[in-house]
């Protein structure tokens, strides 16, 4: 027990440091965590929670970050309260065995910090391990974390004693760089806390973190693809003609972008080999697949099926994607993409943005949400989150927005506003965009063929379309063109813009010249 050096963690049955793959699935199948599918992956069920659960997030309202933080966004947590949850976790894992991880975030060797996962079950260890960065034999020797997670899913909070929402919590200790964990098996809250760690650390060393996927042309070009789930961010970053870097976080330093994994977390409902190849191939064994229904006879993975979650995930390290980019790092993006699915129809499906406008739909974090999908909406609705990332931002979101424009500005990176939503009307109305459609827009802008062509401006939200693209009809990049009730289109667009404007208001004292930047409201 001297090896884990955290003295709380005392009259522990068995520590288990550091086990290879074959080891960590052995014990999880071994403990009934899981079971082994068809493909070799380890199938698990997270219960009653099968995403994350944003109203159990908090940080500790420490003296010294409590002037940093945006509580907006954010729920406080009292120091005491930490302290003595963190008593009673160690107090359930006394005479119990636990999994510990040992590696790293950040593939950049000047900003990567090291990471201990310590976890109660094996499945969550073999999880961490797939997803972090790991670190050779020789980096293991005098292992010293800099950050701590510890998740135990089998203690559950007394949210009257312990001072949380309900039985389960994910708790942030910026001070102590350490993380609680308790009453949920969803592995995602293992990824998301310390995603929001280091979106705390990050910046102060002049780094953006950013939640969104990174690729490299064969040329050594880097490209960012931000979007909320639903609007294409996986497909569209994993492009067999270029290279993965990255599928969700990554940092921007002065010395270019580099991977704070050395896994990925794809959503895999409705994967299929015919659509998503690179991803379907990835999932084998040392891959965990988290609430994906199987057949109990042939152990055969039924990806169509939603019966347990929508949500249904699989993990597995990046280089198990043809051609991943080994370590993460790349060079200054030349192209940066903020990709939407607007289910009202009348955003262009590609358009330039100015540095100005890039802060103001960065900030924004816009998509929609569609009718139908959860009960009472009956129409599109708009939905926003700061930075592409709200529920991970401990700090204002001006911070980050700020340093986009910063980095963008000095290393000339083009930033194009993408559409893989509607066309022709709303939902309902419209079609979706055609993939092959959208994948041409994004190849002829990372490769700069939308560079020095004739665009023209729209005239709410001031979005610069392009009049011609490589294999895209011209007709459609102007989405006013594609609409039959021109009077529908223009109430529309006033409508989604005033959506825009009334989400703004929060920022528009502290941030005036970004406001500026927004639609014309007329």
């Amino acid at each position: 027990m001297d090896n884990l050096k955290f003295p709380l963690l005392a009259n522990l049955r068995k520590v288990h440091f550091n086990l290879p793959v074959p080891r960590l699935v052995e014990e999880a199948v071994t403990r009934g965590e899981g079971v082994l599918a068809s493909n070799g992956a380890l199938i698990v069920r997270t219960g009653k929670y099968t995403g994350r659960s944003p109203n159990d997030k908090f940080i500790v309202d420490e003296p010294s970050v409590r002037d940093e933080i945006w509580w907006g966004n954010n729920r406080p947590f009292p120091p005491d309260k930490f302290d003595a949850l963190l008593r009673r976790m160690a107090a359930y894992l006394q005479n119990r065995d636990v999994f510990v991880f040992d590696g790293f975030v950040g593939a950049d060797p000047k900003y990567r910090m090291p990471l201990r996962v310590v976890t109660e079950y094996a499945y969550q260890n073999f999880f961490s391990r797939q997803l972090f960065i790991r670190a050779s034999g020789e980096e293991l020797k005098d292992f010293q974390p800099e950050i701590t997670v510890i998740s135990a899913p089998g203690f559950k909070a007394q949210p009257e004693i312990d001072g949380t929402n309900s039985e389960a919590f994910i708790i942030l200790s910026l001070e102590k760089r350490m993380v609680l964990i308790g009453g949920t098996f969803y592995s995602g809250e293992i990824k998301k806390s310390v995603f929001t760690l280091l979106n705390y650390i990050m910046p102060k060393a002049g780094v953006l973190s950013m939640h969104c996927s990174a690729n490299m042309g064969r040329d050594g070009s880097t490209a960012l693809f931000f979007g909320l789930s639903g609007t294409g961010k996986t497909t569209l970053s994993a492009d067999p003609e270029r290279l993965l870097i990255g599928d969700d976080e990554h940092g921007w330093s002065n010395e270019g972008i580099f991977n704070f994994e050395g896994g990925c977390y794809a959503k895999c409902i409705n994967l299929s080999r015919e659509m998503e190849p690179q991803i379907y191939d990835a999932i084998k064994f040392g891959a965990v697949l988290e609430n994906v229904v199987y057949d109990e006879a042939t152990r055969e993975p039924d990806y169509k099926s939603d019966a347990i979650t929508e949500n249904t995930r699989a993990a597995y390290p990046v280089d198990y994607i043809p051609g991943a980019v080994i370590p993460g790092i790349g060079g200054h993006p030349r192209t940066v993409i903020f990709l939407t699915a607007d289910a009202f129809g009348v955003l262009p499906p590609i358009a330039r943005l100015s540095i100005e406008q890039a802060t103001y739909y960065f900030i924004s974090g816009y998509t929609s949400k569609l009718a139908g999908t959860e009960r009472g909406i009956t129409e599109p609705q708009a939905t926003f989150s700061a930075c592409f990332g709200a529920p991970f931002l401990p700090l204002s979101p001006i911070t980050y927005a700020e340093l986009l424009g910063e980095k963008i500005k000095k290393y000339k990176a083009e930033v194009f506003l993408v559409n893989t939503g509607w066309s022709g009307g709303p939902y309902g109305v419209g079609q979706r965009m055609e993939l092959t459609y959208t994948r041409a827009m994004v190849r002829a802008a990372l490769s700069g063929k939308l560079s020095d062509i004739e665009y023209e401006q729209d005239p709410v939200f001031g979005l610069m379309i392009p009049r011609a693209c490589p294999g895209v009809p011209p007709e459609i990049l102007n989405p006013k063109n594609t609409w039959h009730d021109k009077k529908a289109y223009d109430e529309t667009v006033r409508k989604l813009a005033r959506n825009f404007a009334d989400n703004f208001k929060k920022f528009s004292s502290q941030w005036p010249h970004a406001a500026a930047a927004g639609p014309r409201l007329v």
